[in-house]
């Protein structure tokens, strides 16, 4: 792959280049304007990331994490940016990847659905083993995978470049790279091995002009199925240390985890001599810093400085291979020992002590429950004419109506609907159809 084709500036559903006056916001900087004041963005304030919201201590939602991710990834880019322009690669954009990556970064949650992780399964299941499993009859294969493997990294490509009722041609117009750079499962849902794929059916066709125009390379295999772009690693990375680091100080304010033990988690990523110094640097500005909060918000801040520094040396260390297609991994799962090591601590404590709380099932339980209930009444109300559910999709907002008949369709705007919903409006919604709580009434 060649960076040439690579980063493009043209935009999804416009035939101009996009290029702009030197005294204007780049391509990729419009891209991150449009995102932030974008009503898909806003709503990730209230929506789930691991913790319940919102609650007497600030946690992370969607929003906080897809600003931090940003972030990251920023400062990925520009490294890795730099790095290339050491290896003597020239091109006009090379100095922009930071700004197309923390675009991608931003964007790259949109299509999660409420309640976090839990949401997701909440809609396969509905599928796979609940009151949906007979729509199978009416899909072809490729649909009915795309649905009982509904995937939100899919559904983020859907939200930005599906031309919605009243939306332009192109959806967002977001560009070619930045919208190339969220999709970290190039191929759709039945070349999957793994149960994870980039692109509905519905954008297939999207996604391979796409393709076709950055010049990234085919996949081969079962189905329609590429190669990730680049960019594509350095968005995966910002988001696997934000969540895996951010969490855990979202532990600590929960009382979870201790502080001692967030403290100890953290400085096992400096456990190797070279950082000797470092560390007396850190237990030097520990003892300057006596509020515990304070002293757990700087350790996060020290292990995502070395983190973003090992996944930069990754990238360039595999860089032929990235360019070529054939690294198959992430930049994570290729940190050197000790922070390989103190990761995997990290991902122990989180999966057995973290996502196994209390507060954390509940919230997925709840999630299973409004979603399925909210998926059952509005798919019936799509595919099915009676008096209540002409009712019901009154409710139903415009612009996700399918101007087409076919059941695949239909049941993709149910899925537009309620994967766009905040944890509060799915919950309000779900008690007034179910009349739990009805205006006027008790």
């Amino acid at each position: 792959m060649d960076w040439n084709q690579l980063l493009s500036t043209k935009r999804l559903g416009q035939t101009s280049s996009g290029k702009v006056t030197a005294d204007s916001r780049t391509q990729f900087q419009r891209d991150f304007d449009r995102l932030i004041f974008s009503s898909p963005f806003r709503r990730l304030q209230n929506k789930t990331q691991v913790f319940p919201l919102p609650g007497s201590v600030f946690v992370h939602n969607r929003l906080t994490h897809s600003l931090e991710v940003a972030s990251v990834g920023r400062s990925l880019g520009n490294m890795v940016s730099e790095r290339l322009v050491e290896r003597g690669i020239t091109h006009l954009l090379l100095p922009e990847i930071g700004a197309a990556v923390s675009a991608a970064c931003l964007a790259h949650d949109l299509g999660n659905p409420p309640f976090g992780h839990s949401g997701e399964d909440a809609i396969k299941a509905y599928f796979k083993n609940g009151e949906g499993q007979g729509l199978q009859t009416v899909l072809s294969e490729a649909e009915w995978t795309d649905l009982i493997h509904f995937d939100g990294n899919a559904n983020s490509f859907r939200i930005l470049s599906h031309q919605f009722k009243g939306r332009r041609a192109g959806g967002f117009a977001m560009t070619y790279t930045m919208l190339a750079s969220i999709v970290k499962y190039p191929y759709e849902s039945v070349a999957s091995a793994k149960a994870k794929f980039g692109f509905f059916q519905s954008e297939k066709v999207t996604f391979g002009e796409l393709a076709a125009e950055l010049g990234i390379l085919p996949a081969g295999g079962k189905g329609l199925s590429y190669v990730r772009h680049p960019l594509v690693y350095l968005v995966e990375a910002a988001d696997d240390i934000c969540y895996q680091v951010m969490d855990l100080e979202d532990a600590y304010k929960l009382k979870i985890l201790s502080y001692k033990e967030i403290k100890d988690l953290y400085l096992n990523f400096f456990s190797h001599p070279d950082n000797a110094t470092r560390v007396q640097k850190i237990e030097r500005t520990l003892t300057e810093v006596t509020d515990p909060n304070e002293q757990i918000a700087y350790l996060r801040t020290e292990v995502i400085s070395l983190l973003v520094n090992e996944c930069v040396q990754v990238f360039m260390k595999n860089y032929d291979t990235i360019m070529a297609g054939t690294f198959n991994s992430s930049l994570m799962k290729n940190l050197s020992e000790s922070p390989a090591k103190a990761m995997k601590e990290v991902i122990s404590v989180s999966v057995s002590r973290v996502y196994a709380h209390s507060s954390v099932i509940e919230i997925e339980l709840a999630g299973y429950r409004i979603i399925g209930t909210l998926m059952s009444h509005f798919i019936d109300a799509v595919l099915n004419e009676s008096q209540y559910n002409s009712k019901l999709l009154k409710l139903f907002p415009e612009q996700f109506i399918s101007e087409k008949d076919e059941p695949y369709a239909r049941i993709q705007s149910v899925l537009d609907f309620v994967s766009g919903m905040t944890d509060v409006y799915a919950l309000e919604l779900y008690r007034k159809i179910t009349g739990i709580s009805l205006p006027g009434i008790g």
